[in-house]
């Protein structure tokens, strides 16, 4: 028997991880690469914008792809919105002159940020510059400056609305086509309160000796939560279903609901501000062999140090396209197709 016996396996095994809760702002800081902001807009105001987008949100769709051999709906109703100026130079047509693609196909042209969404967006924009004046910077990030001066200036917002239990999002990473490398996004969350959930994507390298972690974030109303630099890199994020919530009950009456002026609330809004990059402007993404525009992806499998990560152009028409594709396939060279300027210098060459 001992002859017959299966030797031992020389793979280690690695336990499995259990997901940790992170209840607080010092908790977040200390587990991911994000910060956690409570009470971030004057309450009035955090009513006002989510009654304000809540109303909006009556028209917004659920986005359409295909995946392989079925088209696919996202179980949210999502709208994108863009600031009248890009941040950076103070030309009110760049909108026009921006054609946007999204899941292969073009986009209508966007809506202006509402009032009340560029009232908060200057909290927001507050909050961001003070937390990345006191990070690292990473060598790929933006080095321009705003029209203000500021460091980080919010152009575009993701705005989504999660109804009821069932609403979520699975698990995904920001595409970087008009971010850019190391990008920092803003999430801002209005309503009733749900989980943020992030997983670390295991490099390579470092898959046999140990597993990913994931995270489970409360987002209550009027918290904001900035992804910094190195999140959508390295961690995927997702908004799961719940089997129950809490409803929203506004402090504040709605202007034009008067008979019903504290009506509780099953929705989440959720805006995502932010600053597609002068130098990843549309007209600079590379097509494919399909004549539609690429995505930018990093190589998140095979991540290094932030100094010399990779990312790549690919392509994405099969997200609309009958689920039809092709191979096409470019590793990004920031100085060879011109971007900049960036930490490191402009026109850096990490490839």
């Amino acid at each position: 028997m001992s002859v017959l016996r299966q030797p031992p396996s020389s793979t280690r095994y690695v336990p499995r991880l259990l997901p940790l809760t992170l209840m607080n702002p010092p908790m977040v800081a200390k587990h991911t690469p994000c910060t956690m902001h409570l009470s971030i807009l004057p309450p009035e105001l955090a009513c006002k914008l989510f009654y304000t987008m809540l109303d909006l949100s009556q028209s917004w769709k659920r986005n359409k792809w295909w995946l392989f051999d079925r088209v696919v709906e996202s179980p949210h109703r999502t709208s994108f919105y863009a600031r009248k100026t890009d941040g950076v130079e103070s030309d009110n047509s760049w909108q026009e002159a921006a054609q946007y693609w999204y899941n292969g196909r073009q986009t209508d042209p966007p809506n202006v940020f509402p009032d009340v969404m560029e009232e908060a967006c200057l909290y927001v924009e507050n909050m961001v510059n003070k937390e990345m004046q006191m990070r690292p910077r990473l060598p790929l990030e933006w080095a321009g400056r705003g029209s203000e001066g500021q460091i980080w200036r919010a152009n575009v917002a993701a705005s989504n609305c999660y109804e009821g239990t069932k609403d979520s999002v699975g698990f995904h990473s920001d595409h970087l086509t008009y971010l850019g490398p190391y990008p920092t996004i803003a999430s801002l969350s209005l309503g009733t309160t749900r989980i943020f959930r992030l997983r670390e994507v295991v490099p390579s390298e470092e898959m046999h000796s140990r597993r990913a972690q994931t995270f489970n974030i409360p987002l209550p109303h009027n918290s904001l939560i900035i992804m910094h630099a190195s999140t959508q890199e390295k961690f995927k994020h997702s908004i799961p279903p719940q089997s129950t919530l809490d409803l929203y009950r506004p402090l504040f009456p709605h202007h034009a609901r008067l008979e019903h002026p504290l009506e509780p609330s099953n929705c989440r809004i959720n805006i995502t501000f932010r600053f597609y990059r002068p130098d990843f402007r549309p007209q600079s993404i590379p097509r494919c062999n399909c004549g539609v525009p690429t995505i930018l992806r990093p190589d998140m499998k095979n991540r290094h140090d932030g100094q010399t990560d990779k990312y790549w152009w690919t392509c994405h028409a099969g997200a609309q396209n009958e689920g039809k594709g092709c191979s096409f396939w470019q590793v990004m060279d920031m100085k060879a197709e011109g971007r900049g300027p960036t930490i490191s210098g402009v026109g850096c060459n990490e490839r």
